[in-house]
C-alpha cells in the first residue's frame, strides 16, 4: 500500500525565498530514493509551500525520514519555517479510478530502436525537450550480445546491443533508447502494421510544437486536422510526422477536452501542463 502525504510550511518573515531553495534542493534529493513514487511542490497565496510526496509503502517512507536530505532539510526548517517545522498530513485514497489489474500499474516506458542515439537524443531534446536520465547500456560497451540476450529479448542470431540510453519527457512513459548492429531490421512502422506504430505527444500550441518538430530535422505530414469523434471539439487538433530516423510522431491538443461515454470506467490520462 502506498504512503502518500502533504506537507505544508509556511515561511517567517523573509524567508521565502530561501524556504523554497530548500525545497527545490530536497525535491531532487527525494525523486533519487528507491521507495519515492512522487514529489511535487506547490506554493500557496499565502506564501506557504505546500509538498505533495507518494512513497511505496511504510518501509520506504520511514527510509525517507532517516536520509540525511530529509534530516537536513527539517533542521533548517528551524530556522526558516514558521513554528519551526512542516505539518504533515496523510492521505487515503477512496474514489480513484479502477482501470488495472491488482498489481499492474501503467506503462513504465515505450522502446525506440534508432540508428545513432546520440542523434535522436538531440532530436527528442529539440523537439519536445526531452532530458537523458541515464545510460542503460553505455555505448563504450560492453555490448550486449550473444545467446543469453537472443533468448532473453528476441533478438536474431548474432544480434548486438550496442548502447542503451533512458529519456523521459515531461510528466509521461518513459522512452528507453536502443541501437542495434548486426542484425536484420524492418522499416519503421507505419500507421497500418501491426504492432506499436507510433508515440503521441500533448502539446499546449500545436503551431509551435510544429515548428520546433521540423526545426530539430523532422518531416510532418499533412494538417493540422481535427481530431475525431469523441475528441472532436473546439480548438482539438493534431498531426503526424516523422522522426529523422522514420519513427512516426503524433502531436495532439485538445483543450476543448474529450466527450466520455457515460460507461467509461475511468477519465483519459492527459500529462498536466
Amino acid at each position: 500500500m502506498t504512503r502518500t502525504m502533504i506537507a505544508r510550511a509556511t515561511p517567517k518573515v523573509g524567508q521565502a525565498e530561501r524556504l523554497a531553495a530548500l525545497v527545490e534542493t530536497l525535491a531532487e534529493e527525494v525523486r533519487r530514493e528507491a521507495g519515492n513514487i512522487r514529489f511535487e511542490a506547490f506554493s500557496e497565496g499565502s506564501g506557504a509551500v505546500v509538498m505533495l510526496e507518494e512513497y511505496r509503502d511504510d518501509a520506504a517512507f520511514e527510509a525517507h525520514l532517516s536520509q540525511p536530505h530529509t534530516q537536513e532539510f527539517n533542521a533548517a526548517l528551524e530556522e526558516v519555517a514558521t513554528g519551526g517545522a512542516s505539518s504533515v498530513t496523510d492521505l487515503a485514497c477512496f474514489a480513484g479510478a479502477q482501470v488495472s489489474a491488482p498489481g499492474s500499474r501503467a506503462v513504465d516506458h515505450a522502446g525506440l530502436t534508432v540508428p545513432d542515439i546520440e542523434a535522436a537524443t538531440r532530436f527528442l531534446s529539440d523537439a519536445f525537450g526531452a532530458v537523458t536520465l541515464y545510460d542503460v547500456l553505455p555505448k563504450e560497451g560492453p555490448d550486449m550480445e550473444g545467446e543469453g540476450p537472443e533468448a532473453e529479448l528476441g533478438l536474431s542470431p548474432g544480434t548486438r546491443i550496442t548502447h542503451m540510453r533512458l529519456v523521459r519527457i515531461g510528466n509521461g512513459p518513459c522512452l528507453e533508447l536502443f541501437r542495434m548492429e548486426d542484425g536484420t531490421q524492418s522499416d519503421p512502422a507505419r500507421l497500418q502494421d501491426l504492432g506499436l506504430t507510433h508515440l503521441g505527444l500533448y502539446v499546449d500550441d500545436i503551431d509551435a510544437a510544429c515548428a520546433a518538430f521540423t526545426a530539430a530535422g523532422g518531416t510532418l505530414l499533412k494538417g493540422p486536422h481535427p481530431l475525431a469523434n469523441n475528441e472532436d471539439n473546439d480548438g482539438n487538433t493534431g498531426i503526424y510526422g516523422r522522426a529523422p530516423w522514420g519513427t512516426l510522431f503524433e502531436l495532439l491538443t485538445y483543450p476543448g477536452g474529450i466527450d466520455l461515454p457515460m460507461d467509461s470506467p475511468a477519465p483519459r490520462w492527459t500529462p498536466h501542463p
